[in-house]
């Protein structure tokens, strides 16, 4: 990537993943993952935001991510991750995404990236679709040919109509701390065939939370 100085910037969206934990998954709780290892797609779609004078809004960005352990207490092993950039971002936008991305513009991103500390197995630019259903009932990402999660909020017998599950105040949430609860999910179907990530199954955790963050030196 071509050396730039680092601009002031701020995203607000929503992150999800699909993963091969239980219900619910145990590492939102900072907890080692329900097999010992988990593997699982990761979308961040960005409702509106900007790197300097430069507009994200309605972008997305998508990672493929596996781990032995728990990275809350830095005893993970075998990190590994593969990363799409929305081809929709023009030069500016996608060199933006890669430097907030990757950490090097500081904020959160910065710190999870530290913490979890991933070999990149590969990047690409692709097409990203992202869909939220109403009230988050629903959600899904796909990257044609390469990745593909569909989600439905969990709902039993005793769930008020139009009401979701969510955890409020979690130890180890992904997007940071002093974030909305989290919704959570059952993944109806969750496939990967990328960069060596390879898996086609169902009925494992998801969770959604809403995210805001600034940087470089703002979270």
């Amino acid at each position: 990537m071509t050396t730039a100085t680092i601009q002031n910037w701020h995203l607000k969206g929503v992150w999800f993943d699909a993963c091969k934990c239980a219900i619910p998954c145990p590492c939102s709780f900072a907890q080692p993952p329900t097999y010992g290892d988990c593997s699982g797609i990761l979308l961040w779609h960005v409702r509106e935001g900007n790197y300097g004078d430069t507009r994200l809004d309605e972008l997305n960005v998508t990672m493929l991510g596996s781990f032995t352990g728990n990275p809350w207490e830095g005893t993970h092993t075998d990190p590994y991750a593969a990363v799409f950039v929305d081809e929709r971002g023009d030069e500016d936008q996608r060199q933006a995404l890669q430097l907030i991305f990757d950490g090097e513009a500081g904020g959160w991103p910065a710190q999870f990236g530290a913490m979890f500390g991933p070999e990149i197995l590969g990047m690409e630019f692709s097409p990203i679709e992202a869909s939220f259903g109403e009230d988050f009932a629903r959600w899904s990402v796909r990257v044609p040919g390469r990745a593909e999660a569909e989600v439905e909020a969990l709902t039993g017998s005793t769930t008020a109509e139009g009401s979701r599950v969510e955890v409020h105040n979690l130890p180890g949430a992904e997007v940071g701390p002093g974030q909305p609860p989290a919704v959570w999910g059952k993944a109806v179907s969750d496939r990967a065939d990328a960069f060596g990530f390879q898996w086609n199954r169902s009925g494992y955790s998801s969770k959604l939370i809403p995210f805001e963050w600034s940087g470089p030196d703002e979270q």
